[in-house]
């Protein structure tokens, strides 16, 4: 080892002055400063590089993905969602797909839910107590549903899914979003648009005496217009022959087994669940214990929910949806029906009697109308 002059070592970075210390400071500094410049430089040109230049993932083809993900959701703006069945998206995100994904992040935070196109529709009939059956399942806390009925698959169906979803109320995971809507049963039309929208939709119908139901139809017209003919004058072309006019709709919609081969073109009948109305009134909980089963739900709605309004004829609800009160259907359920001539309801029995046969065949079960 050498000396200085000065008597001290010499030697790289040995006893260094401070002048010394200074200059590697500054020295070092510089490099840092330029270090950094050519990283921030870099990540500029990558971000603004032509797609070309720039590495991508491997595109995969939709209907790859529709298959991976057969119930994936696309979110909105307001933190609801479009399933795959979306005529508008059909499986495709579009511009602005990460603003959506964030905002659905915060609506699933906030516990807003997400609004869903329905996993299950009760489809009919008129005057067979679907009213009551959807009242009932909505106080299932894993049930929720529309009030008003869409009548999206026989009146509104121009109007496009992302209309009907928006109709829907938000749910949260786990929860079955459902709508009713009795004409579905009977419109034609109605089995290949609800299958075009989803083949996995469960489908519930509340069948009724036909007969009785027919009474009650004509009730519920006669009480918006006491001016239509009679019942008796109404159910024939011909009084004389005793001949059943099939064109008023308060017959044709009896004649189930004919409205059931249709959706039978679409649905198997595992997805199809038929209560009956009368158990309906009679054991409103043993047949809401078998409609928890079809749609997956727990048996939540037991007969602890119900007591029997002897004036109305009807169960009622101890407890509503979000409510501590009693609750019973408005003033239009149980009306009185109109006495109708005996001989007329007999044939009208006699002209039932074999479609409900067919029906019992069909569905495996005798509602006993006969």
């Amino acid at each position: 080892m050498g000396y200085s002059g000065s008597g001290g070592p010499t030697g790289a970075g040995a006893g260094a002055g401070p002048g010394r210390r200074k200059q590697l400071a500054l020295a070092g500094s510089s490099m840092l400063a330029l270090w950094l410049y050519a990283l921030y430089s870099c990540a500029g040109h990558c971000a603004t590089a032509p797609a070309h230049e720039r590495a991508a993932p491997p595109a995969v083809p939709a209907a790859a993905r529709l298959r991976a993900r057969p119930e994936h959701y696309y979110y909105d703006g307001d933190g609801s969602e479009t399933n795959n069945h979306d005529e508008y998206r059909a499986g495709n995100p579009g511009p602005g797909e990460p603003e959506r994904g964030a905002s659905a992040l915060s609506s699933l935070a906030s516990g807003a839910g997400f609004r869903r196109l329905p996993q299950a529709l009760i489809i009919g009939v008129k005057k067979g107590g679907t009213r009551a059956l959807l009242e009932f399942l909505r106080v299932h806390p894993d049930v929720r549903a529309v009030g008003a009925e869409p009548h999206f698959f026989d009146r509104n169906y121009q109007n496009g899914l992302q209309w009907y979803r928006d109709l829907m109320p938000k749910t949260l995971e786990g929860q079955i979003t459902m709508e009713k809507t009795p004409s579905y049963f009977v419109t034609r039309e109605a089995p290949a648009r609800i299958y075009a929208m989803s083949r996995e939709t469960k489908l519930i119908v509340v069948v009724r005496d036909p007969v009785t139901r027919a009474i009650s139809d004509y009730t519920q017209t006669l009480s918006k217009r006491p001016d239509i003919p009679s019942f008796e004058s109404l159910t024939f072309k011909n009084r004389t022959t005793g001949l059943i006019d099939t064109s008023w709709s308060a017959i044709q919609i009896g004649i189930y087994a004919k409205h059931l081969d249709n959706w039978l073109q679409y649905f198997p009948m595992s997805q199809i669940l038929f209560v009956s109305g009368e158990r309906l009134i009679s054991d409103p909980a043993g047949e809401l214990g078998r409609v928890q089963d079809f749609l997956g739900l727990k048996r939540i709605i037991t007969d602890k929910h119900f007591y029997f309004n002897q004036t109305k004829g009807f169960p009622c609800l101890k407890k509503a949806e979000g409510s501590s009160k009693p609750h019973c259907l408005g003033k239009t359920k149980g009306r009185t029906h109109p006495n109708i001539d005996p001989e007329v309801v007999q044939r009208l029995r006699d002209f039932y009697r074999p479609f409900n046969m067919k029906f019992y065949q069909m569905t495996g079960h005798n509602f006993g109308w006969d």
